[in-house]
């Protein structure tokens, strides 16, 4: 069975709901980020033994959280040995804004992916992007490099936009599938 990884961090709630789709669509064990910007032995193992790693991230002025950046920089150990050379990587990012620059952060997860050697999985869904199209609408907000999610500054946990968990699921999926693709 191919084995993946949501390794995330969430400043309020609402990208760790998010994750928690991830990873149902993917079927996959979570990794929370805590505040400082750490994870545990065991978490590290966890990654270190995934075909596929899925990294998730707020936008936070323009690009990912400190906690995801002092993570994504712990990695340079693993990269210096080569060690999630090939493994499948894809991510996502939610923000307040419809937009929020989150592009930016996404560029910023495949960078990481890419510095390791990945491969990174493209969203693959096509935009709701017709006149009649609201939040409920899978890839409402029209991503294709990766998974983008909004919730509103004043939205609860339980507020994320309908279409963006379903969105979110359906990557997570895809993620697993193109990883037990390339397993061999």
């Amino acid at each position: 069975m191919t084995k993946v990884a949501v390794i995330f961090h969430s400043g309020y709630g609402h990208t760790r709901v998010v994750a928690e789709h991830v990873a149902r669509g993917a079927q996959a064990q979570l990794v929370a980020i805590d505040a400082n910007g750490d994870i545990t032995d065991a978490d590290w193992q966890t990654l270190n033994d995934a075909d596929a790693i899925i990294f998730g991230t707020p936008t936070y002025m323009g690009n990912v959280s400190w906690q995801f950046k002092k993570f994504a920089d712990a990695t340079s150990k693993i990269w210096f040995g080569g060690g999630w050379a090939n493994k499948v990587f894809g991510g996502f990012t939610n923000s307040a804004s419809p937009n929020g620059d989150k592009q930016v952060a996404l560029i910023t997860l495949q960078t990481l992916a890419s510095q390791h050697g990945g491969i990174w999985v493209s969203l693959g869904l096509p935009p709701s992007n017709t006149k009649a199209a609201t939040a409920d609408d899978v890839n409402n907000l029209g991503g294709s490099v990766g998974l983008l999610t909004r919730a509103p500054a004043d939205a609860s946990v339980e507020e994320v936009h309908k279409g963006d968990l379903k969105t979110a699921e359906l990557y997570g999926k895809r993620v697993a599938e193109v990883a037990a693709k390339l397993v061999v």
